[in-house]
């Protein structure tokens, strides 16, 4: 459990890095609202277009060096922000973030599936939530780390010079030179540790297509929506704090972070003797919805806590309101797959994708309409979606009838 809590800090770190690589890179190469969300979807997109292959790897080579595999892939991602800090292109950014998400690929595949396995699974989501208190205080600590790292001294990023963007973006190489450096050393620790494998069950006999499964396949799109407003909620915080002049925007997404942590210790304290799975969802979606109609309708002046404008504390509260919704999902989507559960998986993880294109849909109707804090109502879908299979579709087992 340590080494995967190791490595879901990892997740979380390199994740909700984004976050704070938004509006940097937004400065850094020009960009407006809409380039710059290409972060999200160099980075997300890579959890679609590998998350088979990655399948297919890890049945050839097994979980522990499947792991050491998507470690040394990240690494490689990691030293490609060399370059692109040099060159200053936006692409080549691009493609080290791609090849961060494809080794996370990699990782997830694995280590979601492993935590669901490793006991009963109606108490799974709250060792999801164990495993997200990690992954989330990585991210409060990334945007925090990366403001102090290459920011510090420069005050706001709209009032940088020529002359000092080009310092900042240079400030990039030490620290990813670094993260590669760990992410090295942590293949060689997970090849020289005692974890044990995870073979993944495989069967000649029944070949059934894992779309015949709805609550597989709706889980797959709730995910899908699930993932684009959690990245909409911590990644575009700092892009809409710094449309507003907050300082440090670029540490925003801590804020967001935190409440996911507020969440999960909710969840590892109420799942599963207080709150089932099903009901956490349930409320989860349904606040989810509250507080983006809070976000659209606040004041984007006013401070009555943590001095943010209330419409920006609205966003990070959407934080809370997540939390809980990976963690029950995957057990629901999950439960009596049995040998299945590999392809189940991969599918799952495909769903990710959502954090490439919702992202990308928000940035483009906050565009065209202006105003990006009305743009965060059309989230609303999203829980939407969530309520219904959280009241409905998880209960399914054919397309032909509801249980």
């Amino acid at each position: 459990m340590i080494i995967m809590g190791i490595l879901f800090f990892i997740f979380g770190f390199v994740t909700w890095l984004n976050g704070s690589l938004i509006p940097f890179l937004k400065v850094i190469c020009n960009l407006n609202e809409f380039e710059a969300l290409f972060v999200t979807f160099a980075f997300y997109i890579a959890y679609t277009l590998m998350a088979l292959p990655m399948a297919y790897v890890l049945e050839r080579t097994g979980y522990k060096k499947g792991m050491m595999f998507g470690l040394a892939i990240m690494a490689s991602g990691s030293l490609l922000f060399i370059p692109a800090a040099l060159s200053g292109e936006f692409f080549v950014f691009l493609l080290a973030l791609f090849l961060l998400g494809s080794g996370l690929t990699l990782l997830q595949t694995a280590s979601n599936p492993y935590i669901v396995l490793l006991g009963p699974i109606e108490s799974a989501a709250m060792r999801i939530s164990i495993m997200g208190l990690v992954n989330k205080s990585a991210g409060v600590l990334a945007p925090i780390a990366f403001t102090a790292l290459i920011l510090s001294g420069m005050g706001s990023l709209q009032d940088l010079s020529a002359a000092e963007i080009d310092v900042v973006a240079h400030k990039l190489i030490i620290p990813y030179l670094v993260m590669a450096m760990i992410l090295i050393a942590l293949v060689f620790l997970i090849k020289y540790s005692s974890l044990e494998e995870l073979a993944f069950e495989s069967s000649t006999e029944d070949e059934t297509n894992i779309f015949a499964y709805p609550k597989v396949v709706l889980g797959a799109v709730a995910l899908f929506f699930y993932i684009g407003i959690e990245v909409i909620a911590g990644d575009t915080i700092g892009l809409y704090g710094a449309s507003l002049g907050v300082q440090n925007a670029t540490s925003l997404t801590s804020y967001t972070m935190v409440f996911m942590v507020l969440g999960y210790i909710v969840g590892v304290v109420c799942i599963p003797k207080y709150l089932s799975q099903e009901k956490a969802l349930i409320g989860s979606s349904l606040l989810g919805i509250l507080l983006l109609f809070g976000v659209s309708f606040s004041s984007a002046t006013d401070a009555l806590f943590l001095s943010l404008p209330n419409t920006l504390l609205f966003v990070a509260l959407l934080g809370f309101s997540n939390a809980l919704v990976w963690p029950t999902i995957w057990p629901l989507a999950l439960d009596g797959m049995g040998k299945h559960t590999p392809k189940a998986s991969a599918l799952l993880i495909m769903a990710i994708a959502g954090g490439a294109l919702l992202p990308l849909a928000f940035g483009k109707i906050a565009q065209l309409s202006g105003s990006m804090q009305s743009s965060y109502l059309y989230g609303s879908v999203c829980y939407l979606f969530i309520l219904v299979y959280a009241l409905k579709w998880h209960k399914m087992d054919s397309w032909s009838r509801n249980n």
